[in-house]
Order: C-alpha cells, then structure tokens, then sequence
C-alpha cells in the first residue's frame, strides 16, 4: 500500500493591532490542506493505522463516530484512496443517511451501520466487536476519533514536520491522541496548550491515561484549557459564530465551530488578557475538520 503523500502547508501569520500591542506573534499552520479529501489531523491518525491494517493482511477497516464525525469522514476517504474497505459504526438509530458527512462517506464507499445510543456505549466491549464480526467478517479496528498509538505516531509525525521557532504550540483537544503526539514529539520543548472542545476537565486525566497506555514519555510542558468549550461538544453559539465569520473575512482562514473556531477565539482573547509573555510566538495547528461546517446552517459552506 502506498499512502497518500502529504502536501506542503502554508504558515499565516495573524496580525491584529490588539497582537502586536500584546508583544506576541500569532502563526497557524494550514494542515486543514494537507490533502484535499483526508486532511488535517486525521490524515496523520490514519496514516499508521491503514498501513498497519495493510501489513496484517486486512482489507476492511471499522471505526465509530456521530452522524457529522470528521474521523467517519477521513476514514471512508482514506480507506478510498488506498483500495480498502470501510465500515462506519454510527451513534443513533435515527441518523440521517443523506446528511453531508454520511453521503460523501457512502460515496467514498462505506458500509454504514446505524446502532442506539446505548448500543453505542458499549462499542469498547470486546464482545462488541465480536458481534460486529458476525456480521462484517474480519476487519481492522479503528477506535472512537481514531486514538490510539498508530494515530500518536502519526501526529507526532506532523508536528516533526515544524520548522518555524516558537514558544508557545497550541491546538484543539477532542480525544486527546493530537496532543499526546505532540508532547511525545517534543520532548519537553515549548510549551503546549490544548483547547478542548469538550465541556468539564477529564480530558487531562485522558493525556495522562494515553501517556501510561502506549508507555509514553510523561513530559509535563503542557496545559489544557477549559474555558472555551462554548457549552461542550458539537454545541454552537450565536457569539462564536460571529466571531468565525469575522476571522474569516480579516484572514481568509476557515473555521469550524466544533474544535479549531473555539481555540481560536480562546487564543485571541487570552491574547488580549495579556497570558502570553511579550516576544512569545505562539504557533498553532488548523486541523481540519472543514467538511462538518455543512452540517451547520448558519455557517456558509
């Protein structure tokens, strides 16, 4: 199998008058185009998972997610792009088949599998996935968000990739295999914000957790923000909203309101509060996730 090369990204600098009176410089790395179909982070899940499954003989991949998941996306355009098989096991019964997300999954080619809630609840079951094996045959499994340590080894890959000097790296937390690359990546240089796009604090004790899991290097140069989940995941409100479409207008840089237009409104207004020292670069990472903007009607697709 031969995965698909990554394109070079570019490097924006923001510039506002209220970050150039903070003393900081403000840099977003574009991997939201780092291929046209997988992109962002997820390329970089994938990428070791699909040439593991390779390796082992598997020609179907079964992975989870919600209705409007980028990780059901990535991974029905990625199992595309390599000749694989994909099968997306779907939280709700009453999931919409024609929703964006979902057609373009089932053009790419995924079998999808609608199951309850709290069906759902029980998919780290190993009997769980042996029901899924009565009834797809053999396939290579892929967790809820695509974490775990083929997916750290790939993200670890993207930062790896960074040429730029900064103090500061920052980048939304969904279920915390990004960042756990991330810190494994550097080593204890810099220091790393993750923005989670959940609502309450357990996504710490999660890094944690995937640091003991998968024996990785416990670096503590890292911090998670809470405050700006704007109600907790997949919520969307009014404010957030008009701030993405301001940015978008300024910086021609589109946003998403599940993970990266929620880290930028806390980077700038912690910018503004002053948190960063003068002479910081703060460097952060767009990871995609553009294809679920269709899924809210107040966001221009």
């Amino acid at each position: 199998m031969i995965y698909p090369a990554a394109q070079p990204v570019p490097e924006i600098e923001i510039k506002a008058p209220f970050i150039e009176k903070a003393g900081v410089q403000l840099i977003v790395r574009r991997e939201d185009l780092n291929h046209p179909h997988i992109s962002g982070n997820k390329y970089w899940k994938l990428k070791y998972n699909l040439l593991e499954a390779d390796k082992l003989g598997h020609h179907t991949l079964l992975t989870f997610g919600g209705a409007f998941s980028n990780h059901i996306a990535a991974t029905a355009a990625a199992c595309k792009a390599v000749g694989l098989k994909s099968i997306g096991v779907i939280r709700g019964e009453d999931a919409d088949l024609t929703n964006p997300t979902l057609a373009q999954a089932v053009k790419n080619g995924m079998v999808i599998h609608r199951i309850s809630r709290a069906k759902y609840r029980e998919k780290e079951f190993a009997s769980f996935a042996d029901e899924m094996r009565m009834l797809f045959s053999d396939f290579f499994l892929i967790p809820e968000g695509g974490t775990n340590d083929l997916a750290i080894k790939g993200t670890a890959e993207m930062v790896s990739r960074i040429d730029t000097q900064y103090d500061y790296l920052a980048l939304p937390v969904g279920t915390g295999g990004t960042m756990a690359g991330c810190i494994d990546c550097l080593r204890g240089q810099g220091q790393i914000l993750g923005f989670s796009a959940l609502k309450g604090n357990f996504l710490t004790e999660e890094i944690i957790a995937l640091q003991q899991q998968y024996s990785l290097s416990a670096f503590g140069n890292w911090d998670m923000i809470n405050h700006y989940h704007f109600g907790g995941y997949g919520k969307v409100k009014d404010d957030l909203i008009v701030f993405m479409k301001a940015f978008e207008d300024q910086y021609a840089i589109p946003l998403e309101p599940v993970y990266t237009g929620k880290m930028m409104f806390g980077l700038l207004e912690m910018i503004k509060n002053a948190y960063f020292r003068k002479g910081s670069v703060i460097y952060t990472i767009h990871t995609g996730g553009l294809q679920g903007r269709a899924g809210f009607r107040r966001i221009p697709a």
